[in-house]
């Protein structure tokens, strides 16, 4: 795609912290005409440009921190709302797109990243500004889930039960830069809505998690989900995964297999836990897979994926193994793969294990339908951003997603009322 001059970034004088570090490979994407023309159809495209000039007004790393936390959380709140049809559209793009709130953040990050202001600012600081800015903006600091309390065998008292669903940014953006992640627009569709079950109401409360190997490895995900598991009557991790189907995917793997992330880095090797020493090469969802399986939730088919791949203990090749893995095996892929959906399931699990809630907490991963470009508009050189079949298949794919969340809420086993 052609580029795009940059915009103004928010600038003073250089501080006693050195030279701001570069934008990195996954926000100098923004640039291209795609990015721009959908912040630009959004309403999105001023955001970067008011949080830059937000930061020229701060004079001191106190006063950034709040600018961060404080347009971060807006961010989130503001995609939220396009999405579920509150307020003004402010663009013609259809308002389940996901995509405004990823390169919106990527703007922020990047005028964050490459600030200078005129008071010294430390490398410890703008990484501490970064992370703040990337934890409220996913939505991991507006998870407010109704008031009750699990107690240590898995109940609370009556009333709404709790559902915790996290979703991913879109990646292969060098691939195609149009590219949407069904499972961003599932989160910022249900965020704080109620979904009526046979068994009574559930909140759902949602946040969204990058693509990059590096912020996982860094503890986002058990940063995020530890305060809220104990208190929730389900989760799951959603991401996209096959064409044409949802999967609910059994068992996950210990295994980064190397594929790129958005900032082009590469990982393959054993997935980094806080105490490897009793890290299980494999995890198990406790969704109610045959409760999904079997309900009509949509047009697509959903799948018990029960399928890994392993190298067999005592054994030095990699076996797939249609019904899961054997006894004493190492994993290279979990029923999702060995990319970072594959991981968060694997960290989500087992930080259900080590909090002790697997045998009282559902919990697990979906992979939904990959969402696809309508005829006629595949080639990611001429397509356009958006067109109806795209729009309906993502509508399809969060309304479905919504009605596997009731049915897995409700099914006979997961009743913590």
């Amino acid at each position: 795609m052609a580029g795009l001059a940059a915009p103004t970034t928010a600038t003073a004088a250089p501080g006693a912290g050195g030279a701001a570090p570069a934008p990195t490979v996954e926000e100098r994407r923004l640039d291209g005409e795609v990015p721009q023309e959908i912040l630009r159809r959004s309403g999105f495209a001023a955001v970067a440009p008011a949080f830059a000039r937000g930061l020229g007004r701060a004079d001191s790393y106190r006063e950034a921190r709040a600018v961060v936390a404080r347009e971060g959380a807006a961010l989130w709140r503001r995609a939220v709302d396009r999405v579920q049809g509150r307020g003004p559209a402010r663009g013609d793009l259809s308002r389940d797109d996901d995509r405004p709130l990823y390169w919106a953040r990527l703007g922020m990050t990047r005028e964050l990243r490459t600030w200078e202001p005129g008071f010294g600012l430390g490398e410890r600081q703008r990484a501490a500004l970064l992370t703040e800015l990337e934890r409220t903006s996913r939505g991991q600091a507006d998870l407010r889930l109704p008031r009750g309390h699990r107690d240590g065998h898995g109940g609370h008292g009556k009333g709404v039960k709790r559902v915790l669903l996290t979703g991913f940014d879109p990646f292969t953006l060098d691939r195609d830069v149009r590219i949407s992640n069904p499972s961003g627009a599932v989160a910022l569709a249900l965020d704080g809505t109620v979904v009526d079950t046979p068994d009574g109401p559930a909140r759902v409360e949602t946040a969204v998690f990058p693509v990059r190997w590096a912020d996982f490895a860094q503890g986002t995900v058990e940063r995020a989900l530890r305060p809220y598991l104990p208190r929730v009557d389900l989760f799951t991790t959603v991401s996209q995964g096959r064409v044409g189907r949802f999967d609910v995917e059994r068992t996950n793997g210990a295994w980064r297999g190397g594929f790129p992330d958005n900032d082009n880095v590469s990982r393959t090797e054993t997935v980094p836990v806080a105490d490897p020493a009793s890290q299980p090469q494999w995890t198990t969802t406790t969704l109610p897979y045959a409760a999904i399986t079997a309900a009509d939730t949509g047009r697509f088919p959903v799948y018990d994926n029960t399928a890994v791949t392993e190298i067999p203990a005592g054994g030095d090749e990699p076996v797939v193994r249609p019904d899961g893995p054997t006894p004493g095996s190492t994993a290279r892929e979990g029923g999702g793969g060995n990319y970072l959906s594959n991981e968060i399931a694997y960290r989500a699990t087992l930080l259900r294990d080590r909090l002790g809630l697997h045998g009282t907490l559902p919990g697990g991963h979906v992979h939904t339908p990959v969402l696809q470009f309508g005829t006629g508009n595949t080639d990611p050189a001429t397509g356009a951003v958006t067109d109806p079949e795209f729009v309906r298949n993502r509508l399809d794919i969060v309304a479905q997603a919504r009605a596997i969340v009731a049915v897995a809420v409700s099914a006979p086993g997961t009743d913590r009322g």
